[in-house]
């Protein structure tokens, strides 16, 4: 892997800073809407032949008016093929971030997780000897209730 140990923290400043930037996002978009599968089956989604298209027609309209009817709004043909633009590109730009994000919470969780497992492993050894550890290890075992006995460990081979 391409990475080593992250040993990171979030301030609770920085925190809310952050939050506060993705809010003015969408405060700055207030149009976005939120669609059910159902409303998104039979709507057309572009690709890039389909986005060529709509600019080549949305060029076409503002070239070649008199072809068109006069109750055609070529306006909104512009602005629909802009924003469709702008909001692709700021795709582009949150869709690395949240890959980012979420390799990342991969990699911490699985780092937390192995972490835990070491604490696992100790508290079940105190439990043999050390008065009341035996109650933690019977509430840190409800994670791996009903799995069998092996424990199944991540590949971590390079």
């Amino acid at each position: 892997m391409a990475y080593q140990n992250i040993s990171a923290s979030i301030s609770d400043t920085d925190l809310q800073a952050i939050k506060d930037a993705i809010q003015l996002i969408g405060n700055k978009m207030p149009f976005l809407i939120a669609l059910s599968v159902d409303e998104k089956r039979n709507l057309f989604k572009l690709g890039s032949k389909s986005t060529d298209f709509v600019n080549n027609c949305n060029q076409v309209a503002e070239n070649y008016p008199n072809i068109l009817p006069a109750n055609f709004d070529k306006v909104e043909l512009a602005k629909d093929s802009k924003l469709f633009t702008q909001l692709s590109e700021l795709q582009l730009l949150l869709n690395t971030l949240n890959e980012k994000l979420n390799d990342t919470s991969i990699v911490i969780g699985n780092e937390a997780m192995k972490a835990s497992l070491t604490v696992y492993d100790y508290v079940k050894t105190a439990a043999k000897s050390e008065a009341g550890m035996k109650t933690v290890a019977e509430q840190l075992q409800q994670r791996f209730k009903g799995q069998t006995k092996q424990r199944i460990k991540p590949n971590t081979e390079k």
